[in-house]
């Protein structure tokens, strides 16, 4: 597995990598344009980015790390810091939250991604490139995070 596949893995309650990408390189022409269902190349990691009243946020459809061996049923989130949710099954869970169209850097930022196999919430924004989202997950400053790169698929 490469490195990139590796801390999608860790991440995103199945990880995230790459490089950052420059406000420059924006694409996107407004805030909804991120709508919709995205997977990874690897088809490692899918989710479904949706409009949550004001802010974008993403739902959990599929993630090879998340499942047990069976490759059918859902991990449990036994790492959540809120003992009251260790039992839930990370099937379908908002991993992804509050991220806010930046019109001046054209992108979605001061989001927050949930890592489920630490428990841990990092920050998070999203850029979209020639047609493909860059979902970037940091802890302090952008520069030191790391990028999944995601394609939709509807």
């Amino acid at each position: 597995m490469s490195a990139r596949n590796s801390l999608l893995a860790a991440t995103l309650a199945a990880g995230l990598t790459g490089l950052p990408v420059a406000g420059a390189l924006a694409q996107a022409a407004g805030p909804g344009e991120i709508v919709g269902v995205w997977e990874t190349e690897n088809r490692q990691l899918k989710l479904e980015m949706f409009d949550a009243g004001g802010t974008y946020a993403a739902r959990v459809i599929y993630g090879a790390r998340l499942m047990e061996a069976d490759g059918q049923t859902f991990k449990k989130d036994a790492q959540n810091p809120d003992p009251a949710l260790r039992d839930r099954s990370l099937q379908g869970i908002v991993f992804l939250s509050s991220l806010k169209w930046n019109a001046a850097e054209g992108r979605w930022d001061d989001g927050a991604v949930y890592d489920a196999q630490s428990g841990r919430t990092l920050s998070a924004q999203v850029t979209l490139v020639g047609g493909k989202m860059e979902l970037r997950g940091y802890m302090g400053t952008p520069l030191l995070g790391q990028t999944v790169v995601l394609q939709r698929t509807r």
